[in-house]
């Protein structure tokens, strides 16, 4: 498909973001960064859909996560139940800080299906004790490729973060939705970064 060159307006209560998809095919070093004793990454133990919803909101409402608030019960619960798809939380002292999902229901391969730290975690170098786990742990299974993608709603730093970890860019995407904002999937104040046009 070709594509024109200019600008293209998009229509009210959408939203559009320039979608990076990132790749490896080996485990690299992993990077040297702080660490400290309170820090802890383990599987989730969600006591409900609810409950995984409120935390999936407090990691990704700031970037516009929306599409596992979205689905119904049965189709989050296919998901996260797949015992070929793992999610695991960070914990500082306790409380739950960060999210790590890995889907492994592709044979060969996995997908960083979700990275992210809660906003007061952002800057202390957990974000990289953090891939240095997800690495870890992705690259114990027999895989042959590692993968995720980000968009331009993210942290301005995600695409540099994923490139230092050992991740190379292979393909992009703009990507047009509704704006989870004015479907009342998220509040109005979400992502205020991404100016709200309605």
């Amino acid at each position: 498909m070709s594509l024109s060159n200019g600008f293209f307006d998009i229509p009210q209560g959408k939203v559009a973001a320039v979608v990076t998809y990132l790749q490896m095919f080996q485990r690299p070093p992993a990077r040297p960064g702080p660490s400290e004793e309170s820090w802890s990454l383990q599987k989730a133990d969600f006591s409900g859909l609810e409950d995984y919803r409120l935390f999936f909101r407090r990691v990704g409402q700031d970037w516009l996560w929306f599409s596992r608030i979205q689905l119904g019960d049965d189709e989050l619960s296919q998901i996260l139940d797949n015992p070929r798809y793992e999610t695991y939380v960070l914990t500082v002292s306790g409380e739950n800080r960060g999210l790590l999902e890995l889907d492994f229901r592709s044979e060969g391969e996995a997908e960083i299906s979700f990275f992210g730290l809660t906003s007061d975690m952002l800057g202390r170098g957990m974000g990289r004790w953090l891939m240095n786990r997800a690495l870890e742990i992705a690259w114990s299974h027999p895989i042959r490729r590692l993968w995720l993608h980000t968009c331009t709603f993210d942290h301005p730093g995600a695409v540099a973060f994923y490139v230092r970890s050992g991740f190379r860019p292979y393909r992009r995407q703009v990507e047009v939705t509704d704006d989870p904002r004015t479907i009342g999937l998220l509040p109005e104040t979400a992502a205020p970064h991404v100016p709200l046009i309605i």
